[in-house]
C-alpha cells in the first residue's frame, strides 16, 4: 500500500513539475526531485524512466552529483520567463498584478542566476 502511495505521489509531483515548466510562477526542479524520491521507493522502473526522462532526467542527474546548471539551461530559462511574464503582463489589466509578476520575474532570474554553474 506505501509503495502504491509513494507511486501515485510521484507521478502527481512529475505532473506539477510539467505544469512548472509552462508557467514560470511554478519551480519545476523542486517537484521532479521530489517525484525522484517516491519513485525511489516505490518503483525501480518510475525511477529510471524518470532518470532517463528527455525533460527531467537533467533535474536529477545534476542535483544527484552537485555540478550544477549547464549555462545554455539558464539562459534558456530566464529567456523562457521573461516571454512568459512578459505575455502575462500584456493580458493583465490589473496594475498592482502586472508590479507581482515583474517582481516574480526579477526574483526567477536571480535565482537562475545564483545557481552554481556546471563547467
Amino acid at each position: 500500500m506505501k509503495k502504491k502511495i509513494y507511486l501515485g505521489l510521484g507521478f502527481s509531483f512529475v505532473g506539477i513539475g510539467f505544469i512548472g515548466i509552462i508557467l514560470p510562477i511554478l519551480p519545476t526542479t523542486p517537484f521532479i526531485l521530489a517525484a525522484a524520491f517516491f519513485f525511489s521507493r516505490s518503483s525501480k522502473k518510475a525511477d529510471d524512466w524518470l532518470k532517463k526522462n528527455k525533460y527531467f532526467g537533467s533535474y536529477i542527474e545534476n542535483y544527484r552529483n552537485k555540478v550544477g546548471v549547464p549555462p545554455e539551461v539558464k539562459r534558456n530559462s530566464i529567456i523562457f520567463v521573461c516571454l512568459m511574464i512578459s505575455i502575462s503582463i500584456i493580458f493583465v489589466d490589473t496594475f498592482y498584478i502586472r508590479i507581482l509578476l515583474l517582481a516574480i520575474a526579477i526574483i526567477v532570474t536571480c535565482h537562475i542566476l545564483l545557481l552554481k554553474t556546471k563547467k
